[in-house]
């Protein structure tokens, strides 16, 4: 029992790790909370302090989940009541720890790219399909928010082809929370006020209306 409790408070610390606010007060003299829409994550990383940022902020989240699920595997499985602890259990705070950030105030990311690195660690096949899906509807979107939450609905579909019960009630945690923290992503995605990236089909055709207006 002191065992799981050991690793579920690690992945905990691990998930509550403040990436963007780390990188961008240590490199960019810059507190990522108070500039563009004010979240910790990849996305708004990206967006204000640039490419290396945001790539240095994604990778390292997917480590920290990844690490975190990964546990049962670097440390061997805690056992509880003879019964042996899945890693995905300890991934969950992971996740938890991102969403609540200890370092933050109980504020955190959106919980995407550590929930990724969760199912990296656990199951690398499933987590490159969920890659895959994540590409595709950013390109067609144009829409890193959009691609978050389609891309989870979707991850909890194909986990039923698994028969893995643990990993779909994983999965829709994950989509919960992710929804969770994209409230205000959904309300402006309704307005029509939602920020885009600059490539994708949804791009181009806005890009290709306002040259027809001109």
């Amino acid at each position: 029992m002191s065992k799981l409790i050991i690793m579920l408070i690690i992945a905990y610390l691990l998930g509550s790790i403040p990436t963007g606010i780390i990188i961008g007060k240590l490199f960019f003299n810059t507190d990522i909370r108070k500039a563009g829409s004010g979240n910790i994550g990849t996305t708004n990383t990206f967006r204000v302090l640039g490419k290396k940022a945001g790539i240095a902020v994604l990778l390292i989240d997917l480590l920290k989940g990844a690490l975190a699920s990964s546990q049962t595997i670097l440390f061997g499985c805690p056992i509880v009541h003879g019964v042996s602890i899945n890693g995905l259990i300890i991934g969950v705070f992971a996740i938890l720890g991102n969403a609540c950030s200890i370092f933050d105030h109980f504020q955190g990311g959106k919980t995407v790219a550590t929930s990724a690195g969760v199912l990296a660690g656990y199951n690398f096949p499933f987590f490159l399909i969920a890659i895959l899906i994540f590409a595709i509807i950013t390109y067609i979107t144009s829409t890193v928010s959009i691609a978050s939450m389609l891309t989870l609905i979707l991850v909890v579909l194909i986990s039923f082809l698994y028969h893995d019960p643990l990993l779909t009630i994983v999965a829709i945690i994950a989509t919960i929370l992710v929804f969770y923290k994209h409230r205000t992503n959904i309300q402006r995605i309704i307005q029509h006020k939602e920020n885009i990236v600059p490539f994708g089909l949804y791009y181009s055709k806005l890009n290709k209306n306002k040259n027809k207006d001109k």
